[in-house]
């Protein structure tokens, strides 16, 4: 892991805002009941990434981890989790279901609906994030299927437990050239787990087209800073023709160019009325989100907030008359 958070060389009274800080902006928005007093607390957690997945490992005392109902209606980035036990035991409750997890189990649960982790033993775990939009699979499939404890049963989860404690555990997996290279089959592993377990491994391709509209406006949104998006290269990146992108857009109700300027001119309104929107030129903010010509954009921003971006930075930052 490329962070490293150890509570032996923290302040007792700190422990536990450190630790919720570094869990809520890595992983996850949850309450976090560590049972010890805090000069008991004991954790060490590394945390890492592979291009969209976000790893954590946690060795620590015992602890109740809660998204609650709150929290998950707040949820920006819908996320699917999945957690390793490798020793002791621990529980996952979701979806009016509750799991035991031994040693060599796995389960998953969603970001979306509200969960509660009981580790009355301590914690032993992997923790890896993924997003729901990359998995592709059918929300109905994922209810089934979280708070269900994968394991010696399933040949493919038993596969993914050795597969996914090794990418935790392995930083050379994660960089470089490497970590491109295990992306994809991580999401593909994970999905085929997910679909055998739900007893039709057909579901592992089936959802890839009926959420490519969601995986595509996934991407587009990741990359809306790129001058260089295109139709040409949104289609490459999903293994289709530039003909069936528009035409999978289309039956959203979504036209690209117009979807993916709305959402640019929304970035630079915000970057513009926000607490540093003097700190660069209104045309460099607008290149920071793809528009190269620095006229162009104030034509189309004032088209679509009927004020100039000039005018609209100096309403919401007035110059001082001093």
């Amino acid at each position: 892991m490329s962070v490293v958070l150890d509570t032996a060389f923290m302040p007792a009274q700190d422990r536990e805002e450190v630790l919720r800080h570094a869990v809520w902006e890595s992983m996850v928005a949850v309450d976090i009941d560590h049972r010890p007093p805090a000069e008991d607390i004991s954790v060490r957690i590394g945390l890492g990434a592979v291009g969209p997945l976000r790893i954590c490992s946690a060795r620590a005392t015992a602890v109740t981890v809660r998204r609650t109902e709150r929290l998950a209606r707040e949820d920006k980035e819908p996320a699917v989790f999945l957690g390793l036990q490798m020793t002791g035991t621990s529980l996952v409750v979701q979806n009016g279901r509750q799991c035991l997890l031994r040693p060599g189990d796995f389960a998953v649960y969603e970001s979306t609906a509200s969960y509660t982790l009981l580790f009355d033993e301590g914690v032993d775990h992997h923790f890896f994030r993924f997003p729901r939009a990359a998995l592709a699979l059918p929300e109905r499939l994922l209810r089934d299927v979280t708070a269900v404890s994968l394991g010696s049963d399933n040949p493919i989860a038993r596969l993914a437990f050795t597969y996914f404690s090794q990418l935790a555990a392995s930083d050379e997996m994660r960089q470089g050239v490497h970590a491109d290279s295990v992306v994809e089959p991580s999401i593909e592993l994970l999905r085929a787990v997910l679909a055998s377990q739900h007893g039709n491994s057909s579901l592992t391709r089936a959802p890839l087209e009926a959420t490519l509209s969601l995986r595509i406006t996934h991407y587009v949104r990741a990359h809306l800073a790129d001058p260089d998006l295109s139709a040409a290269r949104i289609a490459a990146a999903h293994g289709i023709s530039v003909r069936h992108l528009y035409a999978v857009l289309f039956r959203s109700g979504i036209s690209l160019g117009v979807w993916i300027r709305t959402r640019r001119l929304a970035e630079c309104r915000r970057e513009l009325a926000g607490p540093n929107g003097r700190l660069r030129t209104i045309a460099a903010i607008g290149r920071s989100w793809g528009f190269v010509d620095a006229t162009h954009f104030s034509k189309v921003f004032k088209q679509a907030y009927g004020i100039s971006p000039r005018a609209w930075r100096d309403q919401n930052h007035p110059r001082s008359s001093v």
